[in-house]
């Protein structure tokens, strides 16, 4: 089966989907011999999202030892996050194919409100599928997206959230599939998305492994990124899955690992599985039925995970560990006091993951973490949760 990375990945679908997906690659490929259409993603790139996103050395936190920990800024890209680097190559082949709808889920809403400022940019109509619980806690995300002028469904199906969505676009894209290009805003699903989306998201790596070369004279010792769905990490790590450099993929623990639906930690708890088209690590029961999840970070709150992570799972090249919500709650926190950076609550769980890895680093080393995203989204939901008064938050140290 084509599209595999080991035993993960291949395409699991529909007969009425096998026919758009292989459009969807024929054309993407068409795409990459092109050197107009890198040409134009550059050029967005550069004049719409701000690219390249600069590193920046922590002066407060994790110094002890001489280690010294980069963030890779995604946060400072237009919109916020690392999602509208994908969203601008696809909007391009959508173009490229003649389609002028787009319909797309999101999680957080940082793919959302990507979507629906690329979809503004360059004309295309675009629906995005939110789950309820996710718009709920996202309000500032959704207002955004209907003021780009997308057309916002909000989904009460299942658990309301980012699986939901997903299930809805893509029922979406079933039912219009002459004029609509499925938008898929992460590394999972089926073949061709996994890898298209990858590829779009290396920018990250390939841009963070130069400039830390710049920086330090070396690489780094470690690669830090948070996991969802993983676009992020995977972008990241791209650029580093060659060299001696140990890769390591946070996933949401939640209320804990031990705590049955209240985590979102499939590739540490999880069992092979086909979900949304592809197999991969899931979150499942003995029948196959879909475990309910749980994380305070929206975008980590997904019952599975890119095939290409659990290749990386199984071969050992990148080690995954989680991370409760209140560890994540603490580093947000932290982040926002002693380094003037709100980070959002997905990159917070990568950064509350240094205190179990830095221990594992050598004295002097460097330690690299992709900042997914900006955290003004969960203003609310952080300051509630932190209990955040006139005197700023209470943070443990550090």
């Amino acid at each position: 089966m084509t599209g595999m990375f080991g035993e993960y990945g291949g395409q699991f679908v529909p007969e009425t989907l096998v026919g758009p997906l292989a459009r969807v690659e024929e054309e993407y490929q068409a795409a990459k011999e092109d050197p107009a259409f890198a040409a134009e993603i550059d050029a967005l790139l550069r004049g719409f999202v701000g690219r390249s996103t600069p590193i920046t050395r922590l002066r407060r936190l994790h110094t002890e030892r001489g280690v010294t920990v980069w963030l890779k800024r995604e946060d400072l890209t237009h919109t916020g996050a690392h999602k509208i680097n994908n969203v601008i190559g696809q909007a391009l082949l959508a173009q490229r194919m003649g389609k002028r709808r787009i319909t797309a889920e999101t999680g957080a809403g940082q793919h959302g409100v990507a979507v629906a400022a690329v979809c503004a940019h360059l004309g295309l109509e675009c629906t995005i599928f939110q789950g309820s619980v996710d718009a709920k806690r996202q309000e500032p995300n959704l207002q955004r997206m209907r003021m780009l002028g997308a057309r916002v469904v909000l989904v009460d199906a299942g658990s309301a959230t980012l699986k939901d969505a997903i299930s809805e676009a893509i029922r979406d894209w079933l039912a219009h599939p002459a004029e609509t290009h499925y938008l898929l805003g992460s590394v999972v699903g089926p073949h061709p998305y996994p890898t298209i989306v990858r590829e779009l998201q290396s920018v990250i790596g390939r841009e963070a492994r130069e400039q830390i070369q710049a920086e330090t004279g070396r690489l780094p010792d470690a690669v830090v990124a948070c996991v969802g769905g993983g676009s992020n990490s995977l972008g990241m790590f791209s650029a580093f899955l060659d060299d001696p450099v140990r890769l390591y993929g946070v996933q949401a623990a939640g209320d804990g690992t031990g705590t049955a639906g209240r985590h979102g930690a499939p590739l540490l708890h999880g069992e092979p599985g086909v979900f949304h088209g592809t197999r991969t690590y899931l979150m499942q029961d003995t029948s196959g039925q879909i475990h309910p999840t749980h994380s305070i970070a929206p975008g980590l709150d997904y019952a599975g995970a890119g095939p290409e992570h659990s290749h990386l799972r199984d071969t050992g090249r990148v080690h995954y560990l989680g991370v409760s919500d209140t560890q994540a709650l603490e580093a947000f926190a932290a982040l926002s006091r002693y380094e003037g950076i709100i980070p959002a609550l997905e990159s917070a769980h990568a950064v509350a993951a240094l205190p179990l890895i830095l221990p594992e680093m050598p004295d002097e080393a460097h330690v690299l973490v992709n900042l997914s995203g900006r955290g003004d989204k969960d203003l609310s939901s952080a300051a509630e949760a932190l209990s955040i008064g006139e005197d700023g938050a209470r943070v443990q140290d550090c």
